[in-house]
């Protein structure tokens, strides 16, 4: 509850600022919409580019993310094919009724 009040005051506080900002700022009402208009272009281009940036990174991320799990999954393959054969082997010598008996 205690967040939520903070998080109002805080756009009331953001709301007066620009009101007392508007009221007095240095430049003729046109030239100050024309300003915010080219300040809002530049930080919707900004943002476009910094999420094709973030998509990009993610992307590539997520592919190498794949890329390591297959790997390991292989391996951890490879590695339990590896320990079936090895245990096949000693229980097809004779005289290694010892290992059948302990597995």
């Amino acid at each position: 509850m205690e967040d939520d009040n903070k998080l109002a005051y805080f756009f009331f506080g953001l709301g007066v600022g620009l009101a007392v900002g508007f009221l007095f700022a240095p430049h003729s009402g046109a030239n100050t919409r024309e300003y915010l208009k080219t300040k809002a272009g530049e930080g919707k281009d900004y943002l476009r580019q910094r999420g094709e940036e973030l998509k990009e990174s993610a992307t590539d991320l997520v592919e190498r993310s794949k890329s390591a799990v297959t790997r390991q999954k292989e391996q951890l393959a490879a590695a339990l094919e590896a320990g079936k054969h090895a245990y096949r082997e000693a229980v097809a010598k004779p005289g290694t009724a010892d290992v059948e008996s302990n597995a």
